[in-house]
C-alpha cells in the first residue's frame, strides 16, 4: 500500500511538483447502482481535489459522520467516489501559506463529505481550512481531541455564554461514552462542573468515572414522569450528543433558565417536544456547529484545547488504533454505536 517499500531516492525523484508521490494509499467509498463499494485503493496526485496546501496525513480519527458516509443510502456524502475522514493532523508538504514541515490540523468545512478527506496518506485542501498545531500538543493527542474535542469545547463555550457556572448544579452529558461525550465529560470536569454522564452501555460506568463523571445514569433514567408535559427540574445545563427523543427528555427536565447545547443525531434527527420548557421554564436550546466555524475561532479554541486535557486523560480515551486496512470495521462499529471513546487512524501505518 502506498510507496513505503520503494527506494527513497527514486520516490523523491518521481514526486509530483507539490510533493505527492505518484501513488499512495487511501480508503475510498464509492456509490454504485448496486450499493456502496468501499476499501483501500491506490490513488495518484490527480485524484485529489484542488487546494493550496498539501498535507501528509499523520493521524486522523473515526467520527460518527465518517460512519454515516459509509452507510448505504446516506445523504451525507456529497461526492462519489469519496475519501472519508472529517479531521486530520499532518505535516505540510507544499503550501501557498504554510512552510513545509509545519504541523497543521484540518477539520470541518467540506472535508470528508464533499472534498476528499483524511483517510489517505496525502490530502490537498484549501489553505484557509488548516490551522497550525498549537505548541505543546503532539499530533497524536491532537487527533484524539479532533472534531470530538472541538465540539465539546464549543458546547461549553455556548453554555457559559448562556450563563452556566459550576456553582449552579449538575450538568448532564448524553451519549457520554462516545467520542464527543467522552471529551465533554472530561472537559466539564476539568472546569469544575458536577458532571452526570448518561449512557446506554452498562459496562462503561468505570470508564466515565475515570474521565471525571460525578455520577453515571442509564438512558432509561432520563424518562422522568413521562406522562407529564414537564418533568422534574434536574439539570442546570446539558450537552446532548444524541438528539431525537433523548433531547426532548433533556429539555423537559432542565432547571429554570437552563440550557442544552445540542450537537448530535445518533438518536434521530426529528425532535418532538412542546413549547412548555421554553415558555414556562425559560430554557434555551443552543445549536453547536463545527463545520463553518470561522478560522479565528478555530485557532483560539485549539490554542485553549492544547492546555486543557492532560496527556494521560487523552490516552484513556483511545479505544484502538488502525491503519487504512482496519477503517472499514471501525466505520461499521461507530455507525452501530458500539465504539467507546476514540478510534485513531494512522493512514501511513500498518495497523
Amino acid at each position: 500500500m502506498g510507496t513505503h517499500d520503494e527506494d527513497p531516492d527514486a520516490q523523491v525523484a518521481s514526486r509530483a511538483p507539490d510533493g505527492i508521490p505518484p501513488t499512495f494509499g487511501a480508503y475510498v467509498v464509492e456509490r454504485r447502482t448496486d450499493g456502496l463499494v468501499q476499501g483501500v485503493r491506490e490513488l495518484s496526485p490527480g485524484d485529489l481535489p484542488d487546494g493550496g496546501t498539501v498535507v501528509r496525513v499523520d493521524w486522523s480519527a473515526v467520527n460518527f459522520k465518517d460512519g454515516m458516509v459509509a452507510t448505504p443510502g446516506n445523504r451525507v456524502a456529497r461526492i462519489s467516489p469519496l475519501v472519508p475522514g472529517v479531521d486530520l493532523v499532518g505535516t505540510v508538504v507544499a503550501s501557498d501559506t504554510f512552510a513545509p514541515g509545519q504541523a497543521v490540523i484540518v477539520h470541518g468545512h467540506d472535508l470528508g463529505v464533499a472534498h476528499h478527506g483524511a483517510y489517505a496518506e496525502y490530502a490537498r485542501v484549501p489553505s484557509a481550512w488548516a490551522v497550525p498545531l498549537p505548541s505543546g500538543l503532539t499530533a497524536r493527542h491532537a487527533a484524539v481531541i479532533g472534531t470530538a474535542g472541538f465540539t465539546a469545547a464549543l458546547s461549553l463555550r455556548q453554555l457559559e455564554r448562556s450563563g452556566l457556572e459550576p456553582s449552579q448544579g449538575p450538568v448532564l452529558v448524553t451519549g457520554a461514552s462516545g467520542g464527543v461525550g467522552s471529551m465533554t465529560v472530561a472537559l466539564l470536569a476539568l472546569h469544575g462542573y458536577e458532571v452526570v454522564a448518561s449512557t446506554g452501555k452498562q459496562g462503561e460506568h468505570d470508564y466515565l468515572t475515570r474521565l471525571g463523571a460525578a455520577g453515571v445514569i442509564g438512558r432509561d433514567d432520563l424518562l422522568a414522569d413521562p406522562d407529564r408535559t414537564l418533568g422534574p427540574e434536574r439539570w442546570a445545563g446539558a450537552v446532548d450528543c444524541v438528539g431525537g427523543a433523548t433531547l426532548a427528555q433533556v429539555l423537559r427536565t432542565l432547571r429554570y433558565g437552563g440550557a442544552v447545547a445540542a450537537s448530535g443525531l445518533t438518536g434521530g434527527s426529528a425532535l418532538e417536544t412542546t413549547v412548555y420548557p421554553f415558555i414556562v421554564r425559560g430554557v434555551a436550546l443552543l445549536g453547536v456547529d463545527t463545520v463553518r466555524t470561522p478560522t479565528e475561532v478555530r485557532v483560539a479554541v485549539w490554542t485553549q484545547l492544547a492546555q486543557e486535557y492532560p496527556a494521560p486523560l487523552l490516552d484513556e480515551m483511545v479505544a484502538a488504533e488502525t491503519g487504512l486496512g482496519g477503517i472499514g470495521e471501525a466505520l461499521g462499529s461507530i455507525a452501530a454505536g458500539s465504539v467507546r471513546g476514540r478510534v485513531l487512524v494512522r493512514p501511513g501505518g500498518d495497523a
